[in-house]
């Protein structure tokens, strides 16, 4: 085997592990690149990319929560939006559930090719989950994303649905109450 060969097959298998290391979304969409070691990027947390369906608006939306919510102190919500290609742009409108205020403007505007970043600044006035609501809309296509707002350290518990019961043999039932057709 001569050097050159060997210095060819390395080039090769160096291509295709980069290849290969590329994310890609179910939806076919490439991962958003970020510069992993810039000086906003190693302090900060890292942005959640939102779920995506195959006929949604064909904006890609990153978020990040930054500190914790509490009752009555306002937390920023990192908005990041990619993959505007519609020449009119896109339009973002921001909501709130019950118990959270948004106290930022509820509407922004959506530039074509260009990555936009926007902080919405909500406020709690209750523990629990609580979202805040994005609504996307480009091409007459929208996307909806609820970016979850934890205030407090109680975690979310379902309600109880039903009473737990044993059977003769020892099995665990639970028995729910049903609604009768009319």
């Amino acid at each position: 085997m001569n050097l050159r060969s060997n210095s060819t097959i390395a080039a090769m298998a160096c291509l295709a592990l980069a290849a290969a290391s590329a994310p890609v979304f179910a939806d076919g969409v490439p991962a958003p690149r970020t510069a992993k070691h810039s000086a906003s990027s190693r302090n900060a947390a890292p942005m959640t990319v939102a779920a995506r369906k195959p006929n949604d608006s064909g904006v890609v939306i990153q978020f990040r929560v930054e500190g914790t919510a509490q009752v009555g102190r306002p937390v920023s919500v990192v908005l990041q939006f990619d993959g505007v290609s519609d020449p009119a742009g896109a339009t973002a409108r921001l909501t709130t559930d019950a118990g959270l205020t948004l106290t930022t403007s509820s509407s922004l505007a959506l530039p074509a090719g260009q990555r936009t970043t926007a902080t919405a600044t909500v406020t709690s006035d209750r523990e629990g989950l609580a979202y805040l609501n994005v609504f996307v809309t480009q091409n007459g296509a929208m996307s909806i994303v609820a970016i979850p707002v934890q205030t407090g350290s109680a975690a979310p518990a379902m309600k109880a649905a039903g009473e737990m019961k044993s059977s003769a043999e020892g099995e665990k039932i639970i028995s729910l109450p049903a609604k009768e057709p009319k």
